[in-house]
């Protein structure tokens, strides 16, 4: 297979992007960023004259300065600049677990000088133990920085190529080797940002090989691995169970789990797996006896209560479910350790015939000009680690009961802010509190909140005018009673009333003789965490947006077939509903995060009928794997492969296990003659059939036929 091509970023001033580099050397956390190229360039007529230019890259071979001097050597010569030729090159690679950057100067022609640098810019020698310790990092980078399909990896750092560290059983055998060596010291490289501390088994190491795992089905090679690390420390046997889970080994897994546990009850890891593989399999009953005990086990971690609460939603138990995510502690997310370059001053990004595809030739970024300002600011869209994964499950309750229910349920379990006054009120005025019924009035909705007032509340500066309507272009015909259909729409999504949060309670501000009363109408209800109220005010404004653009989509619908006013005929055909492409992919992420995903596939055919999007693609392809259509995936799945291989990467875990399962559904005869059916290049056919030839080589079931 032909490597991607080479973008080039140029520097302002020579070796800033290096400098740059060093000094952020400090400021790193976890694995650290892609590897950095760093190349000097010669001009042929001006031998004095020389450029500064580098790239990032992931998956190269890190375990020598040998390796990284042979990928250089490969950048010697630029096919598109005859007039410049590579006279010297660094090389970094971070060491997460001695937190040292790993450094190879190759100069062209001459020697090749490796060594490393501290986070104070001091010069250290190079051992094979850092060597070994370096190989093993960046192996876990190539699949940490790698895309899942959707283009946001690769849109976020510009100019990275990206290889697959492990191409064969002999790479495997290095990799699990080094893994095995260097396991008990995982925890240094950090975990996960639902994990509040890493540890053994919750950690960027654990992590990585899971993931080289399921990716490639290498299932035998995993339960060997942890094994022979079990023998170490019963600890690993969750990781084991995983495994075997996931390689259909249910029975052994069960039996491990009971053994492990016999010897650590209160191992947290150890249950929640138990209590994750129980409700797989529907006796939730067993698995919420699980996941209580691993919740007491462990109660500052995340995870168990997430999956507490997940059961609860399962069981359909609502006010549970809601109680336990409000008990969830949450983190603060840490990004990856991205670089930070300083602004360069020209980028040539390359296209090689073999990625060319005219259906999904893009920029790789969209045009934010082209979207309507109300489509801009979701909040849900930035939240990451805990939040993401409380928002997701705060979705999944919404989309099971409606957001009627929820809020009937949050007013149960949680003290309102009206009637939190109102008490107040009363006690200060020396009634007894206990004797006042904060009952719902006729005119009262269930949030305590009055039916005007609520209708008053959903104005929204933004929502007047023109710009009512999501994204502010409607139907191109009649839109006379857009404006109160508009209304309509907004009043059947309630806005919700703000809770009393423990902040404002512990805020000292109370009247001490009030704040102290006996408040016996709230003995059975519980203080809402900020955070919490805060996602279900980002909750509300997604559920709007999302109300009004499928009544204005129905709308539209009946214009255009002739339902609305007698319109028919030619009049009906012209009525369209209009979005640019960015706002159907923004409107399709918004239908997916709130589980309607037949909305997500219309906006996303939609966004695709106008340019092509990974994110909407990926989308589809996503929908595709769910209703088990082989021949359906492989049209989405060759042009992400394509997009992929265009933007310099020839290796996306997400996408390869995806063929493996394809294959291993379908056959890998059949996936290749499907593949080689379509009409697409064959350039771009063989991208596929390289994923597809991995599978073979890593003897995937399926891939003998």
């Amino acid at each position: 297979m032909v490597a991607p091509a080479v973008p080039e970023i140029l520097e302002d001033n020579l070796h800033i992007a290096v400098d740059t580099r060093t000094e952020a050397l400090q400021t790193l956390r976890e694995l650290g960023p892609p590897d950095l190229v760093h190349l000097i360039k010669q001009s042929s007529k001006s031998p004095s004259k020389q450029t500064g230019v580098y790239h990032h890259v992931t998956g190269i071979d890190a375990s020598s300065s040998a390796s990284l001097a042979a990928y250089v050597n490969t950048l010697t010569y630029s096919s598109h600049d005859k007039s410049q030729k590579v006279v010297s090159a660094l090389y970094c690679c971070y060491n997460a677990f001695s937190r040292l950057d790993m450094r190879v100067q190759v100069t062209i022609p001459g020697t090749v000088e490796s060594y490393c640098v501290d986070e104070r810019d001091e010069k250290r020698p190079s051992t094979e133990n850092l060597w070994l310790e370096t190989y093993l990092c960046a192996v876990l980078r190539a699949y940490s920085y790698a895309d899942d399909g959707s283009g946001d990896t690769i849109k976020k750092i510009a100019g990275v190529r990206r290889f697959n560290p492990i191409t064969s059983t002999e790479a495997e055998h290095k990799f699990l080797d080094a893994a095995e060596r260097l396991f008990f010291r995982g925890w240094l490289l950090g975990s996960d940002p639902e994990i509040q501390v890493p540890n053994l088994v919750s950690n960027h190491l654990t992590s990585g090989l899971l993931t080289y795992i399921n990716t490639t089905g290498r299932f035998a090679s995993g339960i060997n691995l942890f094994e022979k690390l079990r023998t170490r420390d019963v600890e690993v046997s969750s990781l084991l169970a995983r495994v075997y889970i996931s390689a259909d080994e249910e029975v052994r897994a069960i039996s491990l789990l009971h053994e492990a546990i016999q010897q650590l009850p209160m191992d947290y890891s150890l249950l929640d797996v138990q209590a994750g593989f129980l409700k797989a399999k529907g006796r939730v009953d067993m698995a919420l006896e699980c996941a209580k005990r691993s919740v007491t086990a462990a109660p500052s971690e995340f995870g168990t209560w997430a999956r507490l609460a997940e059961i609860y939603v399962h069981m359909e138990e609502w006010e549970l479910a809601l109680l336990t995510l409000n008990s969830c502690p949450m983190f603060t997310y840490q990004d990856k350790d991205a670089p930070r370059m300083p602004q360069p001053s020209r980028v040539y990004f390359p296209e090689l015939p073999e990625s060319m595809l005219d259906e999904i030739n893009d920029d790789a970024v969209g045009d934010v000009e082209l979207v309507h300002p109300s489509l801009r600011k979701f909040q849900a869209t930035a939240y990451k680690g805990t939040f993401l994964k409380a928002y997701s499950l705060l979705t999944e309750i919404t989309a099971k009961i409606g957001w009627d229910r929820l809020l009937k349920i949050r007013s149960e379990v949680f003290v309102m802010e009206e009637e939190y006054r109102s008490e107040r009120q009363v006690a200060a005025g020396g009634q007894n509190a206990s004797t006042t019924a904060l009952k719902g009035k006729s005119a009262t909705s269930v949030n305590g909140q009055d039916q005007d007032e609520g209708k008053e509340g959903e104005e929204d500066p933004e929502d007047d005018g023109a710009d009512s309507s999501v994204g502010g272009t409607t139907a191109a015909g009649p839109t006379e009673d857009g404006a109160s259909e508009e209304a309509e729409a907004e009043d059947s999504i309630e806005k919700p009333e703000h809770t009393v949060t423990s902040e404002v309670v512990k805020s000292g501000s109370e009247d001490h003789d009030t704040a102290g009363g006996n408040y016996t109408q709230f003995q059975n209800k519980r203080l809402c965490e900020r955070w919490l109220d805060n996602l279900i005010m980002v909750l509300y404004e997604d559920l709007r947006v999302y109300t009004l653009w499928r009544s204005e989509m129905a709308r539209t619908e009946l214009a255009r077939t002739g339902g609305a006013g007698g319109a028919g005929g030619a009049g009906g055909e012209s009525v369209q509903y209009r979005k640019s492409a960015e706002e159907w992919e923004i409107l399709g992420e918004l239908a997916e995060r709130l589980h309607h995903p037949g909305s997500a596939i219309e906006a996303y055919q939609a966004c695709l009928q106008m340019r092509f999007s990974p994110k909407a693609m990926r989308g589809i392809l996503a929908a595709q794997e769910k209703t088990g259509d082989g021949k359906a995936m492989l049209g989405p799945l060759i042009r992400l492969i394509a997009w992929q291989y265009r933007w310099y990467s020839e290796f996306s875990p997400s996408l390869l296990y995806t063929i493996r399962k394809l294959i291993e559904d379908e056959g890998a005869v059949k996936v290749r003659s499907l593949i080689q059916a379509t009409s697409l290049p064959q350039p771009v056919l063989d991208l596929t059939h390289h994923y597809a030839a991995l599978c073979a080589a890593f003897r995937s079931s399926g891939s003998d036929g």
